[in-house]
């Protein structure tokens, strides 16, 4: 019981500190059970699982079923390393998000995520419903996700750590 209510409470603490950085029209990408975009209010949610509550089941977050800058704010929260190709998936964020918009995202570093994962399989859905799939990763340094922003011509504005430093938004704008 209490392995639930800790993933439930800092999946709904992830959702508030994103909200709080999202301006404009929003497409969330990787939604899950699609929470972001009811909290915010207006928006479009896309997963390539079918969770209940979901706006769009897509196949590939590189191919998003888009108009060229339909988004303000593109957010990918706790996925982008359950993306196998991530880069092509910022790019294509890159593609929909208008000019002074903003790419948002959350990561955990990947020893922190291999013990959270390990301490609460049993509780976290991401796991027990879908599992880790090829070319998956634990989670993605500083580094990795600097790099990868650079690559799809992005750039880190701001980082903010939160849920005790362990967790990390990264405030992402086109070059």
């Amino acid at each position: 019981m209490i392995g639930q209510w800790v993933v439930s409470y800092l999946e709904q603490k992830r959702t508030r500190v994103v909200a709080r950085a999202v301006r404009g029209r929003l497409l969330d990408v990787g939604c899950g059970p699609n929470l972001l975009v009811k909290l915010v209010g207006q928006g479009v949610g896309v997963d390539v699982y079918p969770w209940e509550g979901i706006d769009t089941v897509i196949d590939d977050a590189a191919r998003l079923p888009f108009d060229d800058s339909s988004f303000d704010t593109v957010t990918f929260v706790a996925c982008l390393n359950h993306i196998p190709n991530r880069e092509a998936a910022l790019r294509e964020a890159v593609r929909v998000v208008t000019r002074d918009g903003q790419v948002l995202l959350t990561m955990i570093g990947p020893t922190v995520s291999r013990v959270w994962h390990r301490l609460m399989l049993r509780y976290d859905r991401d796991q027990t419903e879908r599992g880790m799939k090829d070319g998956e990763v634990w989670g993605l340094t500083e580094q990795e996700m600097s790099r990868m922003a650079a690559a799809a011509g992005l750039r880190v504005r701001k980082v903010v750590p939160f849920e005790f430093g362990l967790n990390r938004l990264y405030v992402l704008e086109r070059n």
